[in-house]
């Protein structure tokens, strides 16, 4: 779970753009209540110079199944601006320590030496045994790439000087929650309170992606229909397969553990900005939540920043697959909108049916099947997604990232970093080994992935 002060850096930026802030309205909860930080950075759009452009005509998309002719006044109308799709990745790693594997707090002198070489860049998380990091806003994926590596190799070369190791695992393999401890921030002392026993079981990793949508009304628009694409996303990332040392039989269990909270899962359709304000303010008002930064859904709006942030995913052992769905998500949300330029739009699907998509992605991963709902079928990811490759092929070009897409291919055919976990216990227990220094032996895989790309 993300920190609330969003020391990430991606979204600090924000504050800079022209008229952001000034279009939520004061006194909302949705507004930020902390003032600009000092460290922001413009976010400024590479598509930006791209604007979209064409006469609304019907677009011929093969495979999935949409809303057929394009109908005018339908929907919302579209902003004058087009959104500038710059973006920004969150990952939150487990440490461990090299000699037992087993999760270890970071020391205080481990933060401060990561702090000083990463700035805001980096944090603790709600377990000590956890640490968040966070990329500048890119405008390119081997701007991503680039910042990716040197976070990630930076977290590594310090935890080594305290006999620790970081690894992009959503769920360690085998440590007990009895023996966590609760960052000492008041935030986070407040929310294991709150949380009650649901809390002591929060050892989760996850990644998210910022994709600036500069206009509120469009964020929401998009976010309805990004919906449908969130249980392809889960189903790319899935990392945590093991609970306290068994095997859960999900490839995503951090999904399970997470959904326990409130205001978790999939959100709601809104018809517009104002109307996800007025839900929000619900809960505030009655003094429930502060701000909208307790919504936790898979997907939201953010509460400080004009991006959409997609938050479903587990964290990717190895960060090449996190390249490739952040690469995918900012696609999707492009195509989205190139659509509706084109009145069009995705056709809308009940959550139920959404719902059960997300539980087929988490329980079974890529070597499964999904539901195409136009077919009222289930269908091979494989194939599934050589259908959304080819669908958001035009926007991955447009925004650079065309290659980090069609490596989901890839993922498939190599398996996520759940797969691996799962063969490199079997491999160990192949060997002879005994059940818990087999388990070791998935650390030691998980600790050399999430390396392995720097």
């Amino acid at each position: 779970m993300a920190s609330s002060n969003s020391h990430i850096v991606i979204c600090a930026a924000l504050y800079a753009i022209a008229g952001a802030v000034a279009s939520v309205p004061a006194g909302c909860a949705c507004r930020d209540l902390s003032g600009p930080p000092a460290w922001g950075r413009r976010w400024t759009g590479g598509l930006e110079k791209r604007a979209l452009s064409g006469k609304r005509q019907p677009l011929p998309v093969r495979g999935f199944t949409l809303t057929g002719r394009p109908v005018r006044g339908s929907f919302p109308p579209m902003s004058s601006k087009p959104p500038s799709f710059t973006f920004g990745i969150e990952e939150e790693y487990h440490l461990v320590d090299l000699a037992s594997r087993d999760l270890a707090a970071a020391p205080a002198d481990l933060m401060a030496a990561c702090e000083e070489e990463l700035g805001k860049q980096v944090a603790p998380e709600f377990f000590r045994s956890q640490i968040e990091i966070g990329t500048q806003v890119c405008q390119s994926f081997d701007q991503a790439r680039a910042e990716l590596s040197r976070l990630r190799s930076t977290i590594a070369r310090h935890a080594a000087s305290f006999g620790l190791a970081p690894i992009a695992a959503s769920t360690h393999p085998f440590a007990k929650k009895t023996a966590l401890e609760t960052t000492p921030k008041a935030r986070y002392q407040a929310l294991a309170r709150d949380f009650g026993g649901i809390g002591r079981r929060l050892s989760i990793c996850g990644m998210h992606v910022h994709v600036a949508i500069e206009d509120a009304d469009d964020r929401i628009d998009l976010m309805n229909q990004i919906r449908y694409f969130l249980p392809h996303l889960l189903m790319l990332s899935t990392s945590s397969p093991f609970w306290e040392g068994e095997d859960t039989g999900l490839k995503s269990y951090r999904l399970s553990i997470f959904h326990e909270l409130p205001r978790t899962g999939l959100p709601q359709r809104f018809e517009s900005f104002g109307e996800y304000q007025r839900t929000v303010d619900v809960l505030v008002r009655a003094g429930v939540i502060e701000d909208a930064t307790k919504v936790w859904w898979d997907l939201r709006p953010s509460a400080r920043f004009p991006t959409l942030e997609m938050r479903v995913t587990d964290v990717c052992t190895r960060m090449e697959d996190a390249l490739t769905i952040a690469a995918l998500y900012v696609s999707v949300a492009r195509m989205l909108y190139r659509l509706k330029s084109h009145n069009q739009r995705w056709r809308s699907y009940p959550a139920f049916l959404i719902e059960e998509n997300r539980w087929r992605a988490q329980r079974y991963g890529v070597s499964d099947t999904l539901f195409d709902f136009g077919k009222g079928s289930l269908v091979p990811f494989a194939d599934l997604i050589d259908e959304l490759i080819g669908l958001v092929a035009e926007d991955a070009e447009a925004i650079g990232c065309l290659k980090e897409v069609e490596r989901a291919r890839e993922i498939i055919m190599n398996g996520t970093g759940a797969d691996r976990q799962l063969a490199a216990l079997e491999q160990a227990l192949g060997r002879g080994q005994e059940r818990a220094e087999a388990l070791k032996s998935v650390v030691d895989l998980l600790i050399k992935e999430t390396v392995a790309d720097l």
